[in-house]
């Protein structure tokens, strides 16, 4: 006798992962599971043979006869010895015996030791990177690309092919059983028992249908609910025990085989969850082909019809009638597709439809694909039809609908391509405001509607850049350079209004007749400004009034706004609009006048267009020099000789040509245009007279005290300027460097901006004698190395003198030259 404080459904030794073998109904237990082995092994040998043994193991089926040739599709064969080891035994894996189904590259799988290939069923071949083949387009869909000039996909395809690849359908799993779910053979049910007696277990449905419950026996739960398995056990514990509880779960659940086969994407043999359903069978093998039929799927039960399921029920609105959870053995038949439509056009959805039916309308139609947009005009439809093949003459013809109640009734038929239209894009009582004012909109017209009622006052022409770029917090910084040049033009005041030209502007008009565009011109200033009546125009329906702005079109300069700016010594520095015929002198006087310290001499006059100008030209220079030095190098390299020394100066040679471009790129030519002044100026009346443009920069610098020498000498400073002091004397207190300097080359930028050499010189005086003006440069070029390539340029150019002049340099610029 064994004790025990509580009775216990197994026993003291009874473990709930291992029970012990303890009486002979136990061994009888275990006798049954071995025979219930054994059965399966044979059945495994019959099916090595080809024959189509009946067992009672539902959750490897026989292959129903009755399947071969369903609904026209392929039979499946019987499964050879060489084929054993291809048998299914993971969810949702197709069977690779079946005709059609993804072969082992496309399925992710491993290979035991003994050659059986058993199937991930969390792989597919979206997830194991393999690309599926797109099924080539259907005859219809040929069809109707050949006749709309557009390939449309078959609607509903998309739900199972997702973009690209096989669908990433994953079967049901860990997910809870609903409570009508019939309990079969194969489930897990986990048994928990409390009160008069205690106990936990975990059992299986074998074959019988039945569970073994130590002390209790076999009890018979097969084909009873989930909803009914507490009651069930409760009444058939109680015969053996008395005051206790029963909690009776569903743990892991069977495995059921069932068979996709007709016009299926990939039909073959699934073994799937008993949770599954009809849907979800077509999910594992990706739902119907091309040819396949969406709207008649049959699932065939024991031979006989049991659920149709139409999946556009499926897809527009959720409604799965004909969903069944399956059983094992069940087939599921995707007939050939039924008659097909084409909708294209303006619709959101245009695709290939399947019709379920002789009688179906257009507006059915339309309901599958969403219903007609806004966009689609109710007045014409167009449907091409193929005529009765046995009727003579063309087969095809086209006939014109309403999208109106008798035309949504209409029917449909095989072969027909609907063309639904777009609205006309045309405004009915609209007239359109545009170009350079404040709101383009199109406003509705009115009965006498006028321009002035599309433009009431000025503020109408502001647009909003004006806004935005006044709106803008600027922080204005003037630095200088040394040579008084100021380095702040870059932040000009510039005109903020986009002006328009307000002595044109147009309607633009059709004539409905002729389908001619009128161009009616105006003037707007007198339709703004209300100065003349006649201009005020009346308006039409559709019209378009295009306002212009000045810069749209070369205007004369009277009619433009222009803006130069003043700096340095004048009594009012700032920005000032031109006048029609303002000159240097006039804005000058418009400014206060000059102050004492203004030294007129070196007035600076920068223009825009001028600066645009030297910029190309000292590019193009650099260009011809780029090719002429490299030229130059590779001829004094051929002539060097063949050493480490020559190996090392061409080095040498090669990069002081890079370094010296590398300069030349760096200059920035200022836009400086030469005033040519006497040294003695000192009045606004000594500047020329010369007209402005929008755009110039006017800078009068204070009289420096300095003059400077730069170059090859050896006091590259700023000297004192005294009065009758010569180029010579210069040279001399900053001593020349004799041996590097080329003295014949040497010149004087002067302040005026203009440049004096030995070439300028005249018979009464030399270029040494000339005296130097304050803020005058003397510059002393360097000896060029003839092997560097660039003398040509150099040479090209007459002298360094001639560089600056052309290129519009300052001073600065020499130290690019050193």
């Amino acid at each position: 006798m064994h004790k025990r404080s509580k009775n216990s459904v197994f026993g003291d030794q009874v473990s709930f992962a291992a029970p012990v073998v303890r009486n002979r109904r136990t061994s009888n237990r275990v006798a049954r599971k071995m025979l219930a082995l054994s059965a399966a092994a044979a059945q495994l040998l019959l099916l090595a043979l080809g024959a189509h043994a009946q067992s009672s193991d539902t959750s490897m089926p026989p292959i129903p006869a009755w399947v071969q040739g369903a609904s026209g599709a392929a039979a499946v064969p019987a499964i050879s010895g060489s084929q054993l080891s291809s048998i299914p035994t993971a969810s949702a894996s197709p069977s690779l015996n079946a005709p059609g189904v993804l072969d082992g590259a496309s399925v992710k799988g491993v290979t035991s030791a003994d050659g059986t290939r058993k199937f991930d069923p969390s792989a597919s071949a979206a997830s194991s990177g393999v690309r599926a083949q797109p099924e080539p387009p259907t005859a219809f869909q040929r069809f109707v690309a050949d006749s709309t000039g557009r390939m449309l996909p078959i609607f509903g395809q998309k739900l199972f092919t997702g973009s690209d690849n096989d669908s990433t359908y994953t079967p049901p799993q860990n997910i809870p059983a609903p409570s009508d779910y019939v309990i079969g053979v194969g489930d897990e049910i986990q048994l928990q028992v409390w009160g008069g007696v205690d106990g936990n277990m975990t059992v299986t449905v074998d074959r019988n249908g039945q569970i073994n419950i130590p002390k209790v026996g076999a009890v018979t739960v097969a084909g009873a609910r989930a909803s009914e398995l507490d009651g069930l056990l409760q009444r058939q514990i109680g015969r053996v025990y008395s005051n206790f509880k029963v909690n009776a779960s569903l743990g892991r659940l069977r495995s059921v085989q069932v068979y996709v086969v007709g016009q299926a994407r990939h039909p073959g043999a699934y073994t799937v969850s008993s949770l599954s359903t009809l849907v979800n069978a077509l999910f594992a093998s990706g739902g119907p082909g091309s040819n396949g039929s969406m709207r008649n799927i049959e699932l065939r039960r024991g031979g006989k019809l049991v659920a149709t399921l139409d999946l556009y029920d499926f897809i527009t609105s959720g409604k799965a009638d004909g969903d069944l959870h399956l059983l094992p053995g069940d087939v599921i038949v995707i007939p050939p597709a039924g008659p097909r439509v084409a909708l294209t056009g303006a619709i959101d959805t245009p695709a290939i439809y399947e019709l379920k039916s002789v009688n179906e309308s257009l507006g059915q139609l339309l309901a599958y694909a969403g219903g007609a947009s806004a966009l689609t005009s109710t007045d014409k439809v167009i449907v091409e039809s193929v005529s009765d093949p046995s009727a003579s003459g063309p087969s095809r013809r086209v006939t014109e609908r309403n999208l109106d109640e008798a035309g949504r009734a209409s029917a449909v038929k095989d072969g027909d391509i609907i063309t639904l239209q777009k609205i006309n894009p045309g405004f009915v009582n609209a007239v359109t405001l545009r170009g350079n004012v404040a709101s383009p909109l199109r406003y509705p017209f009115k009965p006498g509607m006028k321009l002035s009622d599309l433009l009431p006052e000025p503020d109408a022409l502001l647009t909003p850049d004006y806004f935005k770029r006044k709106n803008v917090l600027v922080q204005f910084d003037r630095p200088t350079d040394r040579d008084g040049d100021s380095a702040g033009r870059d932040n000009q005041v510039q005109n903020l209004v986009d002006e328009p030209n307000w002595n044109y502007a147009v309607i633009e008009r059709l004539d409905r007749k002729t389908l001619q565009t009128q161009l009616i011109p105006f003037n707007l200033g007198a339709v703004v400004h209300k100065t003349d009546p006649t201009a005020d125009l009346t308006l039409q329906p559709g019209d378009v009034v295009t306002i212009f702005g000045k810069k749209d079109m070369r205007l004369p300069l009277a009619d433009h706004t222009r803006i130069v700016r003043v700096d340095g010594e004048v009594r009012a520095a700032g920005v000032y609009q031109l006048q029609p015929g303002d000159t240097i002198q006039t804005v000058l006087r418009r400014a206060g006048g000059l102050t004492p310290q203004a030294y007129v001499y070196g007035t600076q006059f920068l223009r825009e267009q001028t600066r645009e100008a030297q910029t190309r030209n000292l590019q193009q220079a650099i260009s011809r020099a780029e090719q002429q030095s490299g030229a130059k190098l590779a001829a004094a390299i051929a002539n060097l000789p063949a050493s480490s020394d020559s190996k090392a100066l061409q080095d040498q040679m090669g990069k002081e040509q890079q370094a010296q471009l590398a300069r030349l790129r760096s200059l920035k030519p200022d836009g400086r245009v030469s005033l040519e002044l006497a040294t003695d100026a000192h009045d606004i009346g000594d500047l020329p007279d010369l007209p402005l443009d929008n755009g110039d920069t006017i800078y009068v610098p204070p009289r420096p005290a300095f003059v400077t020498v730069v170059g090859a000498v050896d006091n590259e400073n700023a000297l004192i300027w005294k009065q009758g002091r010569t180029v010579s004397d210069a040279l001399r207190v900053a001593g020349v460097q004799q041996d590097i300097a080329e003295v014949d080359s040497a010149f004087v930028l002067r302040a005026d901006g203009s440049v004096f050499n030995h070439d300028s010189a005249h018979w009464m005086s030399s270029f040494d004698s000339t005296q130097l003006m304050p803020g005058d440069t003397v510059v002393v070029p360097e000896k060029v190395d003839p092997r560097s390539g660039m003398t040509k340029f150099i040479a090209g150019l007459k002298d360094w003198s001639q560089v600056l002049a052309n290129f519009g340099l300052s001073a600065a610029a020499i130290e690019v030259f050193k």
